[in-house]
This record gives structure tokens, sequence and C-alpha cells, in this order.
């Protein structure tokens, strides 16, 4: 069985749907992202990968989705 790495990110300046479906899209696209779910109300954006995440890479996905990653917690 694989092992399978989650992290969570505060994403601020969503504030709707589009929003998380932008955020959404650019965070998949990273080498080994299997799932992102993303919480609106929160801001919360849960990743399950494959391997670890590195937080630039993620930051610089939720920049180009035109938000800002305000903190993360592996």
């Amino acid at each position: 069985m694989a092992t399978t790495y989650s992290a969570t990110y505060t994403v601020t300046g969503m504030t709707c749907g589009h929003c998380v479906q932008s955020v959404t899209e650019e965070v998949t696209e990273l080498p080994g992202v299997t799932d992102v779910a993303v919480d609106l109300p929160t801001g919360a954006v849960t990743v399950t990968s494959e391997q670890p995440l590195i937080d630039d890479q993620v930051r610089v996905a939720v920049t180009e989705a035109g938000y800002e990653l305000a903190a993360s917690s592996a």
C-alpha cells in the first residue's frame, strides 16, 4: 500500500465557488497531488499527495490562482 501525505493550508481571499475551483485546479497540478479539499468558510485547503509537499510549491500554485497562502500545518 502506498504512503499518502496530507497537509492543510490556510488560503486568504477566497469568497466564492469560482475561487475554490481556481485554487483546486492550480494545486492539483502539483506533482504527486491526488486530492484537494477546500473549505470556503475557513479558507482551509487540505492537500493529499503521494509525496511530502514543499510549502513554496503550494504557495506558488495558490498565488497563480490569485490568492495568498497564509499558513500551513503538515
